[in-house]
């Protein structure tokens, strides 16, 4: 027999094999080719020895169990090679399938985190025992990729669990710790160490010697029953729309996979194996799984990798923050940073203000404690980190100060300055401001060198994102401590360049202004907000607006031409203006905070859009097809981040497409708005720009560098 390194074959005195995973010149096992070729010959040699074996175990000798499918070979697949690839997916299940029905127990000892295809290894398995470590996480994760679980992922959930507890696994990607998958039935056993683990699945073999799958044994029924059981069929009847309301029809994979568990729960095991194989193909070669595992997997690991981060300075550890402002913002900053075990001292200009910030972290971990997250003690401990003042003196010894008040230039200079001369020179001051030029706010510190922009997105709890921005004088020392602080409260860093409004600010401001913009000409509020869902925002540009205020808007709006003007630059015009002023100084509608804005938001209802928006704006005659409303709302933003590019602001396009997914929700099916250009084809883009631009505006032509790209047959 070919003995391979990819998989060791140890049989013990017991007469029992263990097979150990582990890809030579990796760090995790995934299903390469040479994964291929080494579980072939261990089937072919198992099949062999079959007598004189009495059980098989499959472990891993790298720190996570198995990565699952090998995404350098799956983002290149395209519909030449479909039919190549359906092939390899059968091939590769078939030898799951003979492991399955050998005949003799098969345990997998789960050692780490087994996702995707290294879940759907240990589905194929009699029996599963985990190492019960926080490290170790169970799941098909496959649908973030915009994938189906391939290896038999779906057939095996389903036939498990039964349709309506497999759904939430395959359609959300849920993954779970060891203690939860225990409790759902995923696992059935825990061990504490590497010998427990091994010495649990050796008895279990030895107690089970007639083992098989309970889907190969004779009366088996599908938990729940299958689909024309009355209750699951009413279950069946409103998923889908449900479904649609969720992905819009952008994300074709969760309809593939709902497809796939439905179909396969009505025919035999092999027939549906061969259902869940199609539609795998049909995902992994159409653009929307290239456009997904390209951003979410690749550039958001060069991202955490530290590829924006300047080199030649050793991992910094911020041990204490001084977080000046406790509104949400800084509220929320205090919170996440207090998670990470960092100390805080919260101040505002008052206690009270200040008490109430770290009440907002108490609220939050009690939701925490409440879901069973957090134990009451770990609750304390976290709390405790985060120390309320009104006095600026509690700042010393803060390595790190984070100013998060009101959008004012003169407030955050007085401040910044105030905190600075008691941290002293070695600390690094940020502002998380959203629009005004750090190079300017950095005056304020004897040495802007020090200084930095550090800009996080509301509600800070959630958004996975904060922006770097490095301003004139920003220096690389500073900017690497400010990328550690990001990568160590567990957020994703992007870095920016300084400008006004920096990147996700000025991408924005062009998507809430187009909506505005197609209000003003007469188009409907419901048709704008429908067809921005439609697109893949995951709010309609109106209610966006309400939520981050009108009148802030045009605050920022007044204190840039303001800026523009002392600069000697003329004030460019947007056809939202007039809509904005109009709510904010006629209707007095200046958004959700202040009781309704573009929406009416009744006390413990449904808000709805204002009714008056219909007789005050819309035209009855102004037709406009739904996919240019689409394409205005996209392709402004994907327009701004090449001037963005252009200019320098933005410093990778891997920045460029997480900053607008996680920064403001650039519809995500598109790999973010320099993917959406390049899935797009920059020369249909170009065309299709110019179109916008003769019906709507010079807003929408195409910026040079653009024209560049094209021209070359160059992309992103």
């Amino acid at each position: 027999f070919v003995m391979t390194d990819a998989i060791r074959y140890e049989k013990g005195q017991d007469q029992i094999v263990v097979l150990t995973l582990d890809m030579p010149g990796q760090s995790a096992n995934t299903m390469n080719g040479v994964y291929r070729e080494a579980m072939a010959a261990t089937v072919t040699r198992l099949e062999a020895e079959k007598e004189q074996i009495a059980g098989v175990i499959i472990t891993s000798a790298k720190k996570t169990f198995f990565a699952g499918g090998d995404l350098n070979e799956l983002i290149k697949v395209d519909k030449a090679h479909a039919k190549d690839f359906y092939d390899g997916v059968r091939v590769l299940k078939a030898q799951l399938r003979r492991l399955e029905t050998l005949g003799k127990p098969l345990v997998a000892a789960i050692n780490g985190a087994a996702l995707g295809g290294g879940w759907e290894i240990c589905l194929a398995c009699h029996y599963r025992v985990a190492l019960d470590d926080k490290s170790v996480q169970l799941g098909l994760p496959e649908v973030t990729l915009g994938l189906l679980p391939g290896g038999g992922g779906v057939v095996r959930m389903v036939r498990m669990l039964g349709l309506e507890k497999a759904l939430p696994y395959l359609l959300e990607g849920k993954k779970v710790r060891p203690q939860q998958a225990l409790q759902a039935g995923l696992i059935q056993a825990l061990a504490l160490n590497h010998d427990e683990l091994l010495a649990k699945s050796r008895a279990w073999i030895l107690a089970n010697p007639e083992a098989r799958q309970p889907w190969d044994t004779k009366g088996y029924q599908l938990p729940g029953g299958t689909p024309s059981n009355p209750k699951v069929a009413q279950m069946l009847a409103i998923a889908p729309s449900i479904l649609r309301s969720k992905t819009q029809g952008c994300f074709p994979a969760p309809e593939k996979i709902l497809c796939a568990a439905v179909e396969g729960a009505q025919v035999d095991f092999d027939t549906a194996h061969l259902i869940e194989t199609r539609y795998f193909t049909e995902l992994v070669t159409g653009q929307v799984a290239k456009n997904m595992i390209g951003t979410f997997w690749f550039q958001l690991n060069e991202i955490n990798a530290g590829r924006s981060r300047p080199e030649g300075f050793a991992p910094y550890v911020t041990r204490k923050v001084g977080v000046l402002g406790a509104g949400m913002m800084g509220a929320g900053i205090a919170y996440v940073s207090a998670c990470a075990g960092i100390e805080v001292v919260l101040k505002d200009i008052n206690q009270a203000a200040a008490d109430k910030g770290q009440a907002h972290s108490a609220a939050l971990l009690d939701k925490k404690v409440s879901r069973g997250q957090l134990t009451p003690d770990q609750r304390e401990s976290t709390l405790a980190r985060i120390h309320p003042t009104q006095d600026d003196t509690d700042l010393a010894g803060c390595d790190l100060i984070i100013e998060a008040v009101f959008e004012d230039r003169e407030l955050k200079a007085r401040v910044s300055a105030a905190a600075q001369q008691v941290v002293g020179a070695e600390a690094v001051i940020a502002s998380n401001t959203s629009t005004l030029p750090i190079s300017g706010l950095a005056t304020a510190v004897p040495d802007p060198g020090k200084f930095v922009g550090l800009h996080f997105f509301s509600p800070v709890d959630k958004m996975p994102l904060v922006e770097i921005i490095k301003g004139a004088h920003t220096s690389d020392e500073t900017l690497a401590r400010g990328f550690d602080f990001v990568l160590q409260i567990k957020k994703t860093p992007i870095v920016v360049n300084d400008s006004r409004g920096f990147f996700t600010s000025r991408v924005f401001g062009t998507f809430t202004n187009e909506g505005i913009a197609m209000l003003g000409e007469g188009v409907a509020a419901a048709m704008i907000e429908t067809e921005a869902r439609k697109a893949g925002m995951p709010v309609g540009p109106l209610a966006v607006s309400d939520e981050v205020s009108l009148s802030l808007m045009s605050h920022i709006r007044q204190q840039a031409a303001k800026d523009l003007q002392a600069e000697g630059k003329s004030v460019p015009s947007h056809p939202a203006t007039v809509v904005i002023d109009l709510l904010v100084n006629e209707y007095k509608r200046v958004g959700k905070a202040a009781g309704g804005g573009f929406y009416e938001y009744p006390a413990g209802g449904q808000k709805y859009l204002w009714p008056e928006l219909k007789s005050r704006f819309e035209q009855p005659g102004q037709r406009i097809s739904a996919q240019d409303v689409r394409d205005r709302l996209l392709f402004i933003q994907a327009i701004e981040t090449v001037r963005c590019v252009e200019e320098g602001v933005l410093l990778s396009t891997a920045d460029a497409n997480i900053g607008s997914i996680f920064g403001i929700g650039f519809a995500a099916w598109s790999g973010g708005a320099l993917q959406f250009i390049n899935q797009y084809g920059l020369n249909d883009f170009v065309a299709r720009a110019r179109y916008l631009a003769e019906q709507y505006g010079e807003r929408f032509s195409p910026p040079a560098l653009l024209l560049e790209k094209a021209a070359q047959n160059a992309t992103f």
